[in-house]
């Protein structure tokens, strides 16, 4: 049974790579810190949106055998209507992922530097990071290897390798089980928490795991009948993943300092409570989870230029690899020398708020076409869950455009 089920593990673990950034654990440690487990619920409750929306991505995916920005420009017939979505898709998942970048890496640095110190490289009278260089090094031999097995078993051990070191990090915490279940099913709303909320459900229901989903399934499974599995890897995957941000808002619950920012602080913060074997565990999973998403980020801005472009998605082509190259070394550069593109990381926030519900919309829409998906299309349950997210991914993105322009509409 087990070996049956390994053998059938798709995209599912991807996804939760790529969803465990370095942005979710700064952000799930600022969660634990400033509210203890009070704020799990919205864990919960991002899990199971990411579970819905998830699956819906990959039910297309098997169904159609086509991507969902390729599903975009071929059923979008209004010219004015399909231009404006392609160009919002393309502005918030292939820029926005080429500003992340840096984050991405530079949360697997901040992983490898809690361990051992920094090697810096001197190039053209620029100062490089060593361990940015190294890290994209090995995202780069990943990606351009074009082997989707070889990738799949790859981000599927980090993915296993994160999972283990931050369970074993909160269970170090020894935790109050009652207050976690607590926290998990009473929704509550202490003072100041609203924008961690939420930003806690938007490090989670990421609108490029829809694209890099629903690309990849086709990669693996071709036949109707495998969607079976793909629920199964799914369900599975999403809910791993988000056990995973759980604990790390678990870990974060026992440190009293208000300066801990991130997952290296935390890692060292661990230390005098609970000994060095806590801030190793902590590390690697940080170091695992900034490589996942260095290499889930530029693989899903292939996937989803190409759709939209109508080029082919194939991950040897020229231009596949042209597109995801320039955003893993855009990445390097600007993690190696400490350039922050603030502007570049606001436009893509405003655009990845405003994109989410809409494709929820476009999703919502697609899903119900008959002529498209056949018996496959959602059922009464499947919409009425839908437009509960689709309700609550228009909250993010009020408050998202709220955040970056401080426009006060929410308090």
């Amino acid at each position: 049974m087990i070996k049956n089920w390994l053998k059938n593990i798709g995209p599912g673990p991807l996804v939760a790579a790529a969803f465990i950034g370095p942005g979710t654990v700064t952000m799930c440690t600022i969660a634990g810190i400033g509210f203890g487990y009070a704020l799990l619920w919205a864990m919960v409750l991002s899990i199971v949106a990411t579970m819905v929306l998830q699956e819906i991505a990959a039910r297309l995916g098997i169904i159609t055998q086509k991507g969902l920005s390729e599903i975009i420009r071929t059923e979008i017939n209004n010219p004015i209507l399909k231009g404006l979505t392609v160009i919002l898709i393309l502005s918030a998942i292939v820029i926005g992922n080429a500003a992340y970048e840096a984050g991405n890496i530079l949360g697997g640095v901040l992983g490898l530097e809690t361990l051992v110190a920094n090697p810096t490289l001197h190039l053209v009278g620029f100062t490089f990071n060593g361990f940015s260089i190294l890290i994209g090094a090995l995202a780069f031999g990943l990606l351009f290897i074009g082997n989707y097995k070889v990738l799949e078993r790859v981000l599927v051990a980090l993915v296993i390798l994160m999972s283990i070191a931050f369970f074993i990090t909160a269970i170090l915490t020894k935790p109050d089980l009652y207050a976690i279940l607590r926290g998990a099913f009473i929704p509550s709303f202490p003072d100041g928490s609203l924008l961690i909320i939420t930003g806690l459900i938007g490090t989670t229901v990421v609108p490029y795991n829809l694209f890099l989903h629903a690309a990849l399934v086709k990669e693996k499974w071709h036949k109707k009948s495998d969607l079976t599995f793909a629920r199964k890897d799914t369900v599975i995957a999403v809910l791993l993943g988000g056990l995973v941000s759980m604990c790390i808002i678990v870990s974060a619950t026992t440190i009293q300092s208000q300066d801990i920012l991130n997952g290296a602080d935390l890692a060292k913060g661990l230390e005098p409570l609970f000994g060095s074997f806590s801030k190793y565990f902590m590390a690697i999973g940080l170091f695992a989870a900034g490589v996942t998403s260095a290499i889930t980020a530029p693989l899903a801005a292939a996937y989803v230029a190409c759709g939209c472009l109508g080029w082919k998605s194939n991950l040897k082509s020229t231009k596949f690899r042209g597109v995801w190259m320039f955003i893993l070394i855009l990445g390097v550069v600007f993690s190696s020398l400490n350039i922050k593109p603030i502007e570049i990381i606001k436009f893509a926030q405003v655009a990845n708020g405003v994109l989410l519900p809409v494709i929820a919309t476009v999703l919502i829409w697609v899903m119900n076409k008959s002529s498209i998906l056949g018996v496959y299309k959602n059922s009464t349950k499947q919409n009425i869950l839908g437009c509960l997210i689709l309700v609550v991914t228009i909250i993010l993105s009020i408050v998202t455009i709220n955040k970056v322009f401080g426009l006060n509409i929410l308090q």
